[in-house]
């Protein structure tokens, strides 16, 4: 696997499968990314999990927090990785004694590690370096290009969503839907047919 360039397909596959997700190294502070990537994807449905060892027994966004994978009482998913690069092959090796094994390790934005990656796809699991769950939801989703971000195409009308609002858009499409605007549209077409 390529890690340096993932397809949407490799990445949507994942975050339609999984539902189950132990995030290692959240944070209690609500101004901390692991916090808010914990309580997007809470909302968006997955059962999230928070391991921290400096505040097992407690409760952060309403779950108990585990001191490490092997206190979890259920089987996960999915390993979320919110540490440095240099603390991550331990937590993939303590993750592959787990019974059963997760399907996918992921490393959040910035966090990279070679080594633990290859130990887990040798052991038959998928693996995400530097990247974050919500950003590559929100943009899979439309949640983020229904604004003009990130799709090549403003437009003013939203994607087509799951449900009121936003926040219930779903990963089950390939392209954007709810489609541009129709000058966007002639504009489209009239340049196929120009080339």
């Amino acid at each position: 696997m390529n890690h340096d360039s993932y397809p949407d397909s490799y990445i949507r596959g994942i975050l339609n499968t999984v539902k189950t997700i132990a995030m290692v190294g959240i944070s209690p502070k609500d101004n901390r990314p692991s916090y808010f990537v914990f309580k997007y994807l809470q909302e968006r449905g997955f059962r999230m999990i928070p391991v921290n060892p400096g505040q097992a027994g407690k409760e952060i966004l309403g779950q108990k927090v585990y001191g490490k994978l092997a206190d979890i009482p259920e089987a996960v998913d999915m390993v979320d990785i919110f540490r440095a690069s240099a603390h991550v092959l331990p937590i993939v090796q303590e993750a592959l004694a787990l019974d059963p094994k997760p399907r996918v390790i992921w490393m959040q934005l910035t966090v990279r590690n070679p080594e633990a990656a290859k130990l887990a796809e040798a052991a038959g699991l998928k693996v995400v370096m530097n990247r974050c769950p919500k950003i590559e939801y929100g943009r899979l989703s439309s949640e983020i290009s229904w604004m003009g971000v990130n799709s090549r195409v403003l437009t003013s009308k939203r994607a087509q969503g799951l449900g009121k609002g936003v926040q219930r858009m779903g990963l089950s499409h390939d392209t954007m839907q709810g489609g541009a605007t129709e000058a966007t549209d002639r504009a489209q077409k009239a340049e196929e047919n120009d080339g």
